[in-house]
């Protein structure tokens, strides 16, 4: 009977399992029209995993694997727990990335390489879903890590807590990758006035644009409103300067960059400053190198001076863009209504730019001309409006919606909850010992990952980000482990 019990139960797990896969490859590869394209080069290939992932999509694709890592982790219930995670992480992440290369023969699909880490996350939380839901294997693990011999050895316990400290700092790192430019595309034109799509278009004016590959401080900045000359004494870190001034082309002066081009129907009094939905200037190619360049030194400064020839624009029109169309960009400036509104690509913001929003309100409110310089370092962005004085500095990291704090904080320390539970188990005969690790392996995560955000980023501190990483570790350990004890209970 116990074994015909066995039998069942494996079915249903094997039941699950498969039916996680074919939900995957049903919700990821519908409607299946399958179609190899005309020529796929090496270029075109990495072109096509340049897509954003939106903060829906994030949260679909971590619960569609689900029913993949529950499935798989009841039908290796009775293998060692770390040959478990392994298992169910290198299955969801196999499963994925097949998923993705596969889009790229399916017409109406866009692959993502961040769905990859997504996908494997959500199998690992499939996993734990299974120990909260079969506390009985959870309860056995926790005894078999309870009586074994390192559980009475002070230093294979510091050694893991060690290894737990350690596993916090690997964590953070991808934390502090969140805000460099190292994904800028380089294939992206340069645009001024319009998008590459032809459906953000602004009407105004614009007399000077200069792009450098360095963030400046506030006495560079303070030169840029004193001497119109001054990023000519940047040499290397100027990577391009457009004056416009007389008839098109507009000529980089530093020679690095394309020309800048009318595109639409020009009017026929107008000599190339005004900007309109019907006449705008870009580049007839991409402006390789100074995405490559921008993309290698995380920085940059932007300076331009612009006038709007209408206090309501919207969309928002694109006053500057190096970007491939309305969802795809490297930076954009631009008007919202009276609003300068400004989007940089990052793993943070994602490809269209706009998960973060980065707005300086009242900067349009008349038909002046306004010289505009924005400076970014790490993820901080500092824009300035006519005088060195009329500063604003907007953090990503702090600026990042609630919803998303919210799902990436349970990625980061949800696993670090696991972890946790394990680690206080094993230390549970060491009564000292244990006291210490509690609290310890509770407030850690939360402290280093905070402390290492604002020394590198220069955020400021946030009591509510140390709540939510102490809530989402102690919370995760708490329901694991009290689950497990309600095995007596249920028998």
């Amino acid at each position: 009977m116990k074994q015909r019990h066995i039998s069942e139960k494996h079915n249903l797990f094997f039941i699950i399992f498969i039916f996680g896969i074919l939900a995957v490859l049903i919700a990821t590869l519908y409607p299946f029209n399958f179609s190899l394209p005309d020529s796929l080069s090496k270029r075109e290939l990495v072109n096509s995993f340049d897509n954003n992932s939106f903060f829906n999509d994030q949260v679909n694709n971590v619960l569609l694997f689900l029913p993949l890592g529950f499935g798989l982790t009841g039908l290796l219930r009775r293998t060692k727990f770390i040959l478990q995670v392994a298992a169910v992480i290198l299955a969801s992440a196999a499963l994925s990335s097949t998923v993705e290369l596969l889009q790229i023969l399916v017409p109406s699909r866009t692959p993502t390489p961040a769905d990859i880490f997504n996908n494997s996350f959500g199998g690992f939380l499939g996993l734990i879903c299974f120990y909260i839901w079969n506390s009985k294997s959870f309860k056995v693990i926790l005894q078999r890590i309870e009586n074994s011999k390192a559980s009475t050895s002070i230093g294979k316990i510091t050694l893991f807590f060690t290894g737990y400290i350690i596993l916090i700092f690997l964590i953070s790192i991808p934390w502090q990758a969140t805000t460099n430019l190292s994904g800028w595309n380089p294939n992206f034109p340069l645009i001024v006035g319009n998008e590459r799509s032809i459906d953000r278009g602004w009407e105004g004016y614009i007399s000077e644009l200069n792009i450098a590959n360095k963030a400046f401080d506030k006495n560079e900045v303070k030169q840029v409103f004193s001497q119109s000359n001054n990023f000519d004494n940047l040499e290397n870190s100027l990577l391009a300067s457009y004056e416009f001034t007389g008839v098109a082309p507009y000529e980089d002066k530093t020679g690095k960059q394309p020309d800048l081009l009318w595109r639409g129907t020009l009017p026929k009094n107008e000599k190339g400053v005004f900007l309109s939905p019907n006449h705008w200037l870009q580049t007839a190619t991409p402006v390789t190198s100074l995405s490559q360049s921008i993309s290698q030194s995380s920085e940059f400064t932007i300076s331009t001076t612009v006038a709007t020839n209408k206090i309501e624009q919207t969309g928002p029109a694109r006053i500057v863009s190096l970007s491939n169309n309305s969802y795809l960009r490297n930076f954009t400036l631009g008007q919202e209504g009276t609003d300068l509104v400004f989007r940089v690509r990052t793993p943070l913001t994602g490809a269209n730019a706009a998960d973060v929003k980065l707005e300086v309100p009242n900067i349009f409110t008349d038909l002046k001309p306004h010289q505009i310089v924005i400076t970014y370092s790490k993820s901080s962005l500092i824009i300035y409006v006519d005088n060195i004085a009329n500063i604003h500095t907007l953090n990503l990291l702090d600026l990042l919606p609630k919803e998303k704090r919210f799902f990436y904080y349970g990625l980061t320390f949800i696993p670090l909850g696991l972890c946790l539970a394990l680690l206080t188990t094993l230390a549970r005969r060491k009564i000292n010992f244990y006291r210490l690790m509690l609290p310890a392996g509770i407030l850690l995560p939360s402290l280093i990952l905070e402390g290492i955000l604002v020394q590198e980023s220069g955020k400021s501190i946030s009591p509510k980000n140390l709540f939510l990483g102490i809530l989402f570790t102690a919370g995760t350990m708490l329901i694991l482990k009290a689950r497990a004890s309600t095995v007596n209970s249920e028998q």
